[in-house]
């Protein structure tokens, strides 16, 4: 089950009470004050790991206690610390305090830490409180209470790039194809219910991660269908693909999708539209493709990057172009022979 928002609840440890405390022992006189000081309680850490993809551990477990700090005891014997209690969640976690949802982190570098919830300090027993002027304290105190609060994390998909068109337009295919993901593959809308994350790899080790956002349907930006659901994982690609159904085989007219998409995209979040984006036409092989393909551009004045992802035309170049449009210096030795791609990474409407 992928689960990209979570409310949850945290509450770090609270500090352990100092000990009040005499020493009696047979043949030692004036013994004194001896209460031991209380362990600091244990912090609520959120832990970046890379090798987590989903928020699913804690919508099962949404109240994070960490332990508290052990008493002071007598002889001079101090309370244990409470271990922290560490969290793993997923690159491109945000987090917001509830309920007025005012900022609280955003978690994207892999190994990093965040403590969101800092644990009480440990109480000071009576040995502390003695002085010259004060031989018998018999104060102490009870170890401070450790941070709590309602938290929402939400997680928005880290990827070099990000895959955005209609239900039905090829996106999982062609990820299946230039990427070791294997999304769920089939003839009708809304076939991946969540962004899969693929890595394309190239001959000099080279590396790039790219998002299959599920399909987008109009009005989105309002939160229709899955809404923000999608959209959000868009905002921290660093270039989008837009996959258009050229051939139009379901009646679509592949121009109003890129007229509908693009508004989309803007209402949602205007910087959205500063990335870098390659207009990708897909299904070329079908009847149809051409002519759709001519109004295309006559509208638009803008050349799309044309492939077959079912047939496997065009992907070796696309490859490269995805390379390109992040900036990502080429493969040694490789030549780019499609003029489009200038145009194309730089279109605007």
């Amino acid at each position: 089950m992928f689960v990209d928002r979570v409310k949850i609840y945290a509450k770090a440890g609270d500090g352990g009470k100092g000990c009040v405390s005499f020493r009696r022992e047979k043949f030692v006189p004036k013994g004194g004050p001896d209460g031991g000081n209380g362990g600091d309680g244990g912090d609520v850490i959120l832990r970046v790991d890379p090798h987590t993809s989903h928020l699913s551990d804690l919508l099962y477990q949404p109240r994070l206690l960490a332990a508290r700090g052990e008493h002071g005891r007598g002889k001079n014997q101090y309370g244990r610390s409470a271990p922290p209690l560490r969290v793993k969640v997923p690159p491109g976690t945000e987090v917001r305090r509830l309920p007025e949802g005012g900022f609280v982190a955003d978690l994207v570098t892999p190994g990093s830490e965040f403590v969101l919830c800092k644990g009480g300090r440990g109480g000071r027993g009576n040995a502390v409180f003695r002085s010259s002027t004060h031989q018998a304290p018999r104060e102490f105190d009870p170890g401070a209470p450790g941070e709590e609060g309602d938290f929402e994390l939400e997680l928005k998909t880290v990827a070099d790039l990000g895959l955005v068109g209609f239900p039905n337009a090829g996106k999982s295919t062609l990820l299946t194809r230039i990427s070791r993901a294997r999304p769920k593959v089939g003839a009708y809308p809304f076939t991946t219910l969540h962004p899969v994350v693929g890595a394309m790899e190239f001959e000099d080790w080279g590396k790039l991660t790219i998002a299959d956002i599920p399909g987008l349907v109009e009005g989105a930006h309002r939160n229709v269908g899955l809404g923000h659901g999608f959209l959000r994982h868009i905002e921290r690609c660093r270039a989008l693909v837009i996959l258009l159904d050229m051939a139009g085989s379901e009646g679509r007219d592949p121009r109003s999708d890129y007229a509908a998409l693009l508004k989309e995209l803007e209402l949602h979040n205007p910087r959205i539209l500063h990335k870098p984006r390659l207009v990708v036409a897909n299904k070329m092989d079908l009847p149809g493709a051409a002519e759709h393909l001519r109004r295309f551009r006559r509208k638009f004045r803008i050349k799309p990057f044309l492939i077959s992802a079912e047939k496997g035309e065009g992907l070796a170049e696309l490859k490269q172009a995805l390379r390109a449009a992040v900036g990502a210096p080429p493969a040694p030795g490789f030549t780019h022979e499609h003029s489009a791609l200038p145009s194309s990474t730089k279109n605007r409407i």
